[in-house]
């Protein structure tokens, strides 16, 4: 199946019959073995006055029938017409208008090329080229699909489905050039799990990954679709929540303590509990990276360790 759309530019002489006539033989033999619809309608009325034979053969006989009630079985005109983008200002045509278009009735994938000419008898149309392009989007989508589920996996940790560093700091320093630029409150939160490396040594590394899993889980289900939930590396988590207080930051922060606390991990017949530390700080005049929160909120962090872990503390400056 060809992939372009020919380049036809048919002059008022060009032989293409007014409706009710015959065209000259060789260019209908032209125009029926085209691998692609070839039609014409009026350009006020929409009425069908040429098809060709691919689109004979898919839509029937178009005698006294719009273009719209052929091609999308309409009532009336589509409102994806591109007439208007066919003439100028002062009425003359403009150059063709080529563009892709999915058909709703048979969901096939076309390559559109449109243009105004004058007809035999003087009267403005429309000629349309449309190539059936589907199964090149199949594919172009497919990789599409292909490279954007790529480039979820390198933003994602693997083993939590959390976004990794690499998605912290990119989607990160958005929310963090957003909350400048609109002065608007921004909070990080920084969290380390207390005595990880007892539950693998205890229990065993996949005792720690499951740990791992349902305390990120855990994260998610505290978090709006706009606050950015990460697991930076080990057992170490970050939050960035934009348009949020330090105030609700901590209490966001004591609640997820609390229910870190109550959570009871069942792993192979055994009982997991955890523990973490917590960091808090918010964005103040100065901060150019999320470095600069960083730094404040692992002091926040550390200083809840040297208090004897499982508590939350906050560094403002």
């Amino acid at each position: 199946m060809k992939s372009g759309i020919p380049s036809l530019n048919l002059p008022a002489d060009a032989g293409l019959p007014a409706s009710g006539t015959t065209p000259a033989a060789g260019l209908q033999a032209v125009l029926d073995n085209l691998d692609a619809l070839v039609y014409v309608s009026d350009f006020q009325t929409h009425e069908l006055l040429y098809m060709n034979a691919y689109g004979r053969r898919i839509w029937g006989n178009i005698e006294g029938r719009k273009c719209w009630q052929v091609l999308q079985d309409s009532d009336g005109p589509c409102s994806f017409c591109t007439n208007h983008l066919l003439l100028a200002e002062d009425g003359t045509p403009n150059p063709p208008h080529v563009w892709e278009f999915q058909n709703q009735l048979d969901n096939h994938w076309y390559q559109r090329r449109d243009q105004a000419i004058r007809w035999t008898d003087g009267r403005l149309v429309r000629l349309e080229i449309a190539t059936d392009i589907t199964r090149r989007k199949q594919v172009e989508l497919e990789l599409q699909e292909a490279h954007q589920q790529a480039r979820a996996a390198a933003l994602e940790d693997e083993l939590t489905g959390l976004h990794n560093r690499r998605a912290f700091y990119e989607f990160g320093g958005q929310l963090l050039r957003h909350a400048k630029r609109h002065a608007s409150p921004l909070t990080m939160v920084m969290m380390d799990l207390d005595y990880f490396k007892q539950v693998n040594d205890t229990y065993g590394h996949d005792a720690g990954d499951e740990v791992l899993r349902q305390i990120a889980r855990l994260l998610q289900n505290r978090v709006r679709e706009s606050d950015i939930v990460a697991r930076l590396g080990g057992e170490e988590f970050a939050l960035l929540l934009p348009d949020t207080t330090m105030g609700e930051a901590i209490e966001l922060t004591e609640r997820m303590l609390e229910m870190l606390n109550e959570l009871v991990i069942q792993h192979k017949g055994r009982s997991i509990r955890a523990s973490a530390s917590f960091g808090i700080t918010r964005l103040i005049v100065g901060d150019q990276t999320l470095e600069d929160l960083m730094h404040r909120a692992d002091r926040a962090l550390y200083q809840s360790k040297d208090q004897g872990r499982g508590r939350v503390n906050t560094c403002s400056d």
